[in-house]
């Protein structure tokens, strides 16, 4: 209902050329009517004596293809469309900003083990329903942290997100206006319109008009998730087992009430968790495609044209007016056979053929191209089904499919083949191919040779912002590198080395190791203690000065990913 409602044309002064094609209709028609010919020759009388009716069924004629070849073409000029065309490289799911609350509460045993257990629990599912859209992840309580900036990564956000814990929190308390405005500072960049989910057991009172101020600005929509049971639980400690003071046990409710209020007030959508299955998690994801959606509608993107369908009937058509002497017989029988050809076929083959796209190079080599794949070569170009493939998610097929490097790297980069898509962005000389290979690099724990090449790519665009963070980035994995690398010296052997035979040279050949650690190892280490690692990073920057977050600018965090806004689609 929604495509028929926004369906129009986008030049419909085309339309007044349907008035040939009906007169060109009126006008044989006239022709052949023998009475109204000699009405005004010959007396009635007569001439109803004089005619001869002739009785037949009946016929499909030359002038009746021509005009509905007339009016098929003026319906393919006005262009029809009924949705709003996307970029290229548009994700067809928006970024998703997760802020879950780390403030003592969360520790509440009403909902089994934890509240904060069970919203990690939620994580996992949300990202399993994404696949492989780009989410961050933040933390909160009295400050807020970055945790992991955009990323379609799903095991590493698990990894991090299974390491938080309420007590690496620097300041306590709950401040959600303050991490709402952060977030939203931080999704501002983005240029795809983006959700801020909150998963938390309650929003204080003072936040109500900062959910308010986010819901009228426009941007980024705040969802609020509440975890917790009205009855309330025990908070765990981790401590002395659940002691509060003096030895009591400390409890917490879910204020739902309170939720609702929010709801109503800042007009902010508001559910709370599901513990049997994961209606929640879809209810979250239904929230972000339909916020994208209504951005979508309100921005200045190109309507996307469907008149190019009606090119494949015009087609058939012109294809029978060649013919001589076809008659509606011959027609009926064409039309019969294709409708019993349509009914033979089951309607999943006949979507796959439809969609299919063209086999792998070496095996189309081999063996005789499929009727399928003969058929849609009719129609569309490789790269024009690689893209059909692509936007379907199955990024190794596209990526055999397409002829473009750029794309075709783009496809291989989804489907998680660096090592190729580095390649194929080789093939093109420009900085996104220096940036894309960087990101390939990246992906495989080559940071020295990425860094390289985002050196290259911001000497041919020095202003590119997703650069210039990539590169500090590489930066800092290679410094805590080689860092890590000194102190494990001795298990650590030389990836590389290189031989120097310069005759100036006195010593002769000189011995060039480069010492960089291995990818495992280090990332090993990394996961030994992911915690302790968050917890000192949120308490080093709590301790420096406050952004003005009254004027959107987020605070300052450092990223832990690479990111792939070049190689995003």
């Amino acid at each position: 209902m929604d495509a028929l409602a926004q369906f129009h044309f986008l030049r419909p002064w085309w339309l007044l050329a349907l008035l040939p094609a009906g007169l060109l209709l009126w006008a044989m028609a006239w022709r052949d009517d023998v009475r109204k010919r000699w009405r005004r020759t010959i007396a009635p009388h007569l001439l109803d004596a004089l005619v001869v009716e002739r009785r037949r069924r009946w016929q499909i004629r030359p002038v009746h293809l021509t005009s509905a070849l007339m009016a098929l073409g003026a319906l393919v000029m006005a262009g029809p469309t009924w949705e709003r065309e996307r970029p290229p490289f548009l994700e067809e799911k928006a970024p998703l900003a997760i802020a879950i609350d780390l403030s003592v509460t969360m520790d509440a045993t009403d909902l089994s083990p934890t509240r904060l257990e069970r919203a990690k629990l939620k994580v996992k599912s949300l990202l399993a329903l994404r696949q492989g859209a780009h989410t961050a992840v933040y933390a909160y309580a009295g400050s807020t942290h970055l945790v992991l900036p955009l990323t379609d990564d799903a095991r590493l956000i698990q990894t991090f997100v299974d390491a938080l814990q309420t007590r690496i929190m620097p300041r306590p308390g709950k401040n959600t206006a303050l991490a709402l405005r952060t977030i939203d500072a931080d999704m501002a960049k983005e240029d795809t319109p983006g959700t801020i989910v909150f998963f938390t057991d309650g929003v204080e009172a003072s936040a109500s008009d900062a959910f308010k101020a986010q819901v009228d600005s426009g941007r980024s929509q705040p969802v609020v998730l509440g975890f917790g049971t009205a009855r309330g639980g025990a908070i765990k400690s981790s401590d002395d087992g659940g002691a509060g003071d003096a030895g009591r046990p400390r409890f917490a409710r879910l204020d739902v009430d309170a939720l609702k209020h929010l709801g109503r007030e800042a007009d902010v959508p508001v559910a709370t968790v599901t513990v049997d299955n994961d209606d929640d998690v879809q209810w979250v994801q239904h929230r972000v495609q339909s916020h994208l959606a209504q951005k979508e509608a309100q921005s200045n993107a190109r309507w996307k044209e469907e008149g190019w369908w009606l090119v494949l009937p015009i087609t058939l058509l012109a294809a029978l007016w060649f013919r001589k002497g076809w008659t509606v017989r011959w027609v009926s029988a064409w039309l019969l056979a294709l409708m019993l050809a349509g009914t033979g076929v089951p309607r999943d083959a006949m979507a796959q053929l439809v969609s299919s796209t063209a086999e792998d190079s070496s095996a189309s080599n081999a063996a005789t191209p499929s009727h399928e794949s003969r058929f849609i070569d009719l129609w569309l170009t490789p790269d024009q089904q690689g893209r059909r493939a692509y936007e379907k998610g199955q990024f190794a097929k596209a990526a055999d499919l397409f002829q473009d490097p750029m794309w075709r790297g783009m496809a291989l980069y989804r489907a998680g083949r660096f090592e190729q898509a580095q390649r194929a962005f080789a093939q093109l000389d420009s900085a996104e191919s220096d940036f894309n290979q960087g990101n390939s690099l990246a992906q495989r724990r080559r940071f020295s040779s990425a860094a390289t090449l985002y050196t290259l790519a911001l000497q041919r665009r020095p202003d590119w912002k997703e650069a210039q963070a990539n590169l500090a980035l590489m930066k800092a994995l290679i410094a805590q590198q080689n860092k890590q690398g000194e102190a494990e010296a001795p298990d650590v052997k030389a990836d590389q080395t290189e031989v120097d035979n310069n005759k100036n040279d006195k010593g002769g050949k000189q011995m060039q190791v480069l010492a960089e650690q291995n990818a495992d190892t280090w990332m090993r280490n990394i996961q030994t203690a992911p915690t302790a690692l968050l917890a000192r990073k949120f308490r080093m920057q709590a301790e420096q000065p406050a952004p003005a977050i009254s004027q959107g600018s987020p605070g300052s965090h450092a990223s832990t990913t690479p990111t792939a806004s070049g190689a995003k689609p």
